[in-house]
C-alpha cells in the first residue's frame, strides 16, 4: 500500500453528486437534487466512510419495497434510504471486520459489532433460502464451481430439515459449520476467477477502506481487505451468504 493510497479522502462533494445520479436512475430519470440538509445528510456519510457500493445497495432495498407497495406516485428523496444505507454500513463493517479494528473512540459511528440491526427471519428460512440460490447457480452456464456446489447443496438440503428444532450446542455446531461452508465457496469463487478480476476487486476494496486506513494496524487492514474482496466477489458472482451470524 503506498502512503498516496493511504493519504486519501473522500471529497463529499463529488460523493454526493454520484449518490444523486444514482438516484435519480432509480427514479427514471427524475431528478432528485441532494441539497441543504439531504447534502448535509449524505455528505455526512462520506466523513464516515460509507462505501458507495453500500449506498447503492440501500437504495435499491429501499426501492423494493417502494415498488412492492404499487405504483409510485412521487420520486423518491434519499432521506427516506438512510435507515437502509446504515443498516447495510454496519453489515459490511461487520463483514470486513472495520469496526473490530477502529476504537469507538476513534470513529463513533462504528458502534457495537455485537449489536444486529438488520431483521433476520429463521435457520431453517435462510438455509432454503441458501439452496434455492445454489441451485440457480449451479444450473449457470459457468461449470468451474460445478463441485462445491454440488456439496454445499447436499448438505445444506439436509441441514434444513432439522434445523427448525435445533438448540444448544447442537445448533451452535450447525453455525459454525455454515461459517466453515461459506469459506468454502468463496474460496471455491477465488480460485475460479481469473487474476485480473481479483486485482480489480483488490483495488475497490482498497477505495473502500481507505477512510480507515491510517486507522488500522496492518495486520488487521490486511484481514479487512481480503474479506472485502471476498464480499466484492460474492456479490459480483451473486453467491449467497450461507452464514448464519
Amino acid at each position: 500500500m503506498t502512503d498516496s493510497a493511504e493519504r486519501v479522502s473522500v471529497d463529499p462533494a463529488l460523493y454526493c453528486r454520484e449518490v444523486e445520479a444514482y438516484l435519480c436512475r432509480k427514479n427514471d430519470g427524475h431528478l432528485v437534487r441532494i441539497v441543504g440538509p439531504a447534502f448535509d445528510q449524505v455528505s455526512g456519510w462520506a466523513v464516515r466512510g460509507v462505501p458507495i457500493r453500500v449506498v447503492c445497495r440501500g437504495i435499491d432495498r429501499y426501492f423494493e419495497r417502494y415498488y412492492a407497495k404499487g405504483p409510485r406516485r412521487r420520486p423518491a428523496r434519499i432521506e427516506f434510504c438512510e435507515a437502509d444505507v446504515l443498516d447495510l454500513f454496519d453489515e459490511w463493517k461487520r463483514a470486513v471486520g472495520v469496526g473490530r479494528a477502529v476504537s469507538s473512540s476513534e470513529d463513533p459511528s462504528q458502534g457495537d459489532d455485537t449489536e444486529v440491526s438488520r431483521k433476520r427471519g429463521t435457520l431453517a428460512a435462510h438455509l432454503e433460502r441458501v439452496v434455492a440460490r445454489l441451485t440457480t447457480l449451479r444450473a449457470g452456464e459457468t461449470r468451474a464451481m460445478d463441485a462445491v456446489l454440488d456439496r454445499l447443496v447436499r448438505e445444506l438440503d439436509a441441514a434444513r430439515s432439522g434445523a427448525k428444532g435445533l438448540r444448544g450446542e447442537a445448533r451452535e455446531q450447525l453455525l459454525a459449520r455454515l461459517r466453515a461452508l461459506e469459506t468454502d465457496l468463496v474460496q471455491a469463487a477465488r480460485d475460479s476467477c481469473e487474476g485480473t478480476i481479483l486485482q480489480s476487486l483488490g483495488a475497490e476494496a482498497d477505495r473502500q477502506l481507505a477512510p480507515f486506513r491510517n486507522r488500522m494496524p496492518e495486520a488487521a487492514y490486511e484481514q479487512a481487505r481480503r474479506a472485502c474482496v471476498d464480499r466484492l466477489l460474492r456479490d459480483q458472482l451473486k453467491l449467497p451468504a450461507v452464514a448464519f451470524e
